[in-house]
C-alpha cells in the first residue's frame, strides 16, 4: 500500500465525510506528495485540518462535483482519486429525485470526464448495496454511477482504471441509525425504529476505508469490490444498541414504520449483476463484467489470493444475520 500512494497525487471527493475523512487520514501515513480535499462545506474542511494539525500535503479545495469547471481545476495533477461523494440518504433522495440524479449521475460523470482530461491513473468510487435489484432513488442513481464508471472501462481500458466498492451500511458514520439513536436516546428518551422486521449489512468506518484501499491496491479497472458484512434485524440493532450504550434499560423504542423507498430486505449482489464473473476470498467479492459491448472485452483476469466461484452471487441481508458480529461492529 505504501507503494500504491507514496509520492503521489491523491483527490478525495466528499473527503470532509465520516469515511472521507477518515481517508484521508489514512492515506496521509503512505507518505503521498500531495491528498487534495474537494467537498462543499468550508466549517467541515476547517475543522479536518484542525484535526490533522495542518500538514503540509494537505490541501482543502471547496467545489462541487457537479461543477465540471471545478472539476477540471482540481484533478490537474492528480494521480488517484476516491469518490466518495454523493447523496445517500433513501428518503430525501425519494423527496429530491433530480438533486439526486445531478450528484450521483451526473457529478460521477463530471469525475470520470475530469480524470480522463487530466490523465488520472486510478478512479475509486464508493457505491452501495441499495443498487443489487434496485428499489429506490439512492439505488438507481447509484446504479447508473456503477454503471458509468464499470462500462466506460470497455473503451478506457489503456487510459485510466475505474472501479467500484459496493458498501453496506457504515456504522457511525454521518446520518446513520446509530447516530440519530444516539441523539433520540439523549434528548427524548426513546429511538426511532422503522420496520423491526427489516434487515440491513453493516461495516464499521474501519472496514469500509481497509475495503477502498485493497480495492485501489487490486484494481485492474471496471471490478465492483464487495465485502462479506454480516447482518441484523433493525429490531434487533436497536435491542443490541440499548443494551450496550444504555444498560440500564430506561430508553424506549417507538416503531414508526418503513419511510418512502425503504426495502424489506437488502442484497450484495442483484439480478442487474447477472453479466459479471465472480471471484472470492474470505474477506470480499470481486464482480467483473463478462459480456462485451460492440465487440469490447474484459481482458481475463486473475487475483491473487482469490478463486473464481462462477457467475450466480444469492447474499441476502435476511440470510446472513450474524448478531455477535454487529455487537463488535457497533
Amino acid at each position: 500500500m505504501v507503494n500504491e500512494f507514496i509520492g503521489k497525487t491523491i483527490l478525495v471527493t466528499g473527503g470532509t465525510g465520516s469515511v472521507g475523512s477518515e481517508l484521508v487520514m489514512q492515506i496521509l501515513r503512505f507518505n503521498p506528495k500531495q491528498v487534495r480535499v474537494l467537498s462543499r462545506n468550508e466549517t467541515r474542511q476547517y475543522n479536518l485540518l484542525e484535526k490533522l494539525k495542518y500538514p503540509k500535503n494537505l490541501s482543502m479545495l471547496i467545489g462541487d462535483i457537479r461543477d465540471r469547471d471545478r472539476l477540471q481545476l482540481a484533478f490537474k495533477g492528480v494521480d488517484v482519486v476516491f469518490h466518495t461523494a454523493a447523496l445517500k440518504h433513501v428518503p430525501f433522495c425519494e423527496y429530491n429525485p433530480s438533486e439526486a440524479m445531478k450528484t450521483n449521475i451526473i457529478g460521477s460523470h463530471n469525475i470520470i470526464d475530469a480524470a480522463l482530461h487530466n490523465g488520472v491513473q486510478k478512479v475509486i468510487a464508493i457505491s452501495t448495496d441499495k443498487v443489487a435489484n434496485p428499489f429506490n432513488v439512492l439505488g438507481v442513481s447509484k446504479l447508473m454511477m456503477e454503471k458509468l464508471f464499470i462500462n466506460s472501462n470497455f473503451y478506457l481500458s489503456d487510459k485510466i482504471k475505474l472501479s467500484c466498492v459496493r458498501f453496506g451500511n457504515v456504522a457511525w458514520s454521518d446520518g446513520s441509525v446509530l447516530t440519530m439513536w444516539k441523539k433520540q436516546a439523549e434528548v427524548g428518551g426513546k429511538i426511532k425504529v422503522t420496520n423491526k422486521d427489516a434487515t440491513r449489512f453493516f461495516m464499521s468506518i474501519q472496514q469500509s476505508i481497509k475495503l477502498i484501499l485493497k480495492a485501489s491496491q487490486l484494481s485492474q479497472g471496471g471490478e465492483i469490490f464487495i465485502l462479506k458484512m454480516p447482518s441484523a434485524s433493525m429490531g434487533d440493532l436497536a435491542n443490541i444498541f440499548i443494551k450496550k450504550y444504555y444498560p440500564r434499560g430506561n430508553i424506549k423504542i417507538k416503531y414508526i414504520g418503513d419511510r418512502a423507498g425503504d426495502k424489506l430486505h437488502e442484497d450484495l449482489a442483484g439480478d442487474n449483476d447477472w453479466n459479471k464473473e465472480i471471484w472470492s476470498n474470505k474477506e470480499m467479492f470481486v464482480l467483473v463484467p463478462t459480456s462485451s459491448i460492440h465487440n469490447l472485452d474484459f481482458a481475463p483476469r486473475f487475483y491473487d489470493g482469490f478463486e473464481k466461484i462462477g457467475t450466480d452471487l444469492k447474499f441476502s441481508s435476511s440470510d446472513n444475520i450474524n448478531v455477535k458480529k454487529i455487537e463488535k461492529i457497533i
